[in-house]
């Protein structure tokens, strides 16, 4: 089955998969979509014996129809190799009932490596594919994980740039410095004085903005993004919920057809739309569990019908879901109003120009597969602390947030399905939070020094990531207003 990709606002021309990856977001401002998500056409016992590397070619070769085997198989392996500590990729860690899936065994200790591992090679192996000669630009906002995962995997990539805008006081310390000491001839990051909301807000802005493209053009330029609007970044998370379900069965942990709950914590809903489209093409997930910090426009969403983002904007200890518009869920509800995109557009200007937009009853009941729940600060802290003195396991805040609604969410709804929670950052990116929650008495060391009691308590040896940046130098230091973003782009491609 050959899978073509539409724009959910349903005023572009449907493309191929490399296209879509190339282009990022679709010239209507829509986000691209499988024109039908296809079934694993693999069996779950088949899939138990697997590698991650296997299983990411059984699950992407049915997306992306217009890559050969041999094209596919050379990005995967480039891409799954040695930059991860651990053979299996993605790690299940079980403690107090739930299993934890390790998302942060690569590069940059987040999850976002996953995708943006691969995303580098899918993306230039689809302008070779489609006889691209401009120099592709990469342009991202983040709200702390998919800077340094997209600057690490980009980093002098041939026939490729990238900008990063994140929101100058919005992330960890930790992360700030994993990118602002990122080496590359072609990589640039940039602070804005503004939230995460705004410098995704900029980059779509640029993104839909013609005179730029035909500057961009002529100086031998074009964008692409490494967010997840784009397709590229979407698909292969995918995989890691189909490989949990067979290496739980290959554990004894779940009898083959057996249902699985996941529960995210979700900020711009890539990651739990991932698990979706699995769903979706036919792996045995239960409930969709979406956990919010504060800022939790998803669980009003979910409980009310109405997203707004008309509300306080809250910086939390898990940064990485400090967002009010969360992008990739335009892509569910599309699907949601029956893949109308004059309801999907109608509600996206709505966004854009009230803060707000409601949905049909009819769009809610196709919701049944999801669930809402959030941790406020407090109960992250707790939820820290307490799986540590209980297990001497310890967690990242993001995880800490999917964990804490997993048990309210279990013990309300008396659901004991056996569940997956996307374990979505290493603690080590998150340390004074993280050691905070565990005992008060930590905040008077300095971030290194909590380092190293943290490798000191949990037994888990400091990543190479967090080891590196001790002493590196720092290499950025733009920060510009939020309005000033594209001029800066300008400057820094000398267009």
């Amino acid at each position: 089955m050959n899978v073509m990709y539409k724009s959910t606002r349903g005023q572009a021309e449907a493309v191929t998969a490399s296209q879509a990856i190339l282009k990022g977001l679709a010239e209507d401002g829509g986000l691209y979509v499988p024109e039908q998500i296809p079934a694993l056409d693999v069996s779950l016992e088949a899939l138990r014996n697997m590698s991650y590397q296997e299983t990411a070619y059984e699950v992407m070769k049915l997306f992306l129809t217009d890559f050969t085997e041999e094209e596919l198989k050379n990005c995967i392996s480039r891409a799954y190799d040695e930059k991860f500590d651990t053979r299996g990729i993605a790690a299940l860690k079980e403690a107090d009932g739930a299993w934890y899936l390790e998302l942060f065994h690569g590069a940059t200790i987040a999850f976002k490596d996953m995708a943006l591992s691969i995303l580098p090679h899918l993306l230039t192996t689809s302008a070779k594919k489609n006889k691209v000669e401009n120099e592709i630009v990469i342009l991202t906002a983040t709200s702390g994980d998919t800077g340094k995962a997209a600057l690490a995997g980009f980093a002098d990539v041939p026939g490729t740039r990238i900008i990063v805008f994140y929101p100058k006081d919005g992330v960890s310390p930790i992360q700030e410095k994993q990118m602002v000491t990122q080496k590359g001839k072609n990589t640039y990051v940039v602070g804005i004085r503004g939230n995460f909301d705004d410098a995704q807000s900029g980059v779509k802005k640029m993104f839909g903005d013609k005179e730029l493209a035909e500057e961009m053009n002529r100086a031998g330029f074009q964008f692409s993004s490494a967010n997840s609007i784009n397709i590229g970044r979407l698909v292969p998370q995918v995989v890691y919920y189909v490989y949990a379900y067979a290496q739980l069965c290959a554990k004894g942990a779940l009898k083959d057809g057996e249902t699985m709950n996941v529960v995210v914590p979700t900020g711009n809903f890539g990651n739990i739309l991932a698990a979706y489209y699995a769903k979706q093409m036919g792996l045995p997930i239960g409930k969709l569990i979406c956990a919010s910090n504060d800022n939790k426009v998803l669980y009003d969403f979910f409980a009310t019908g109405e997203y707004n983002r008309n509300r306080p904007f809250i910086l939390t200890s898990s940064p990485s879901m400090d967002i009010l518009i969360s992008s990739n869920l335009e892509r569910l509800i599309y699907k949601i109003a029956g893949e109308d995109a004059v309801a999907d557009r109608t509600m996206m200007q709505s966004l854009a120009s009230e803060g707000r937009y409601g949905i049909t009853e009819e769009m809610r009941a196709r919701l049944a597969d999801f669930a809402g729940g959030y941790a406020s600060e407090e109960e992250v802290a707790e939820e820290i602390r307490g799986l540590y003195e209980k297990t001497g396991y310890v967690i990242d805040t993001h995880t800490a947030v999917a964990s804490c609604v997993y048990r309210k969410y279990r013990k309300e709804q008396k659901d004991d399905c056996v569940t997956v929670i996307a374990s979505t950052a290493s603690p080590y990116k998150f340390t004074r939070s993280v050691m905070n929650a565990i005992d008060k008495k930590y905040d008077a060391m300095s971030d290194f020094e909590l380092v190293d009691e943290l490798s000191r308590i949990s037994g888990v040896a400091v990543p190479r990531a967090i080891e590196e940046i001790r002493t590196a130098p720092v290499l950025h230091d733009t920060v510009v207003e939020k309005d000033g973003m594209k001029e800066i782009v300008k400057k820094l491609l000398a267009i």
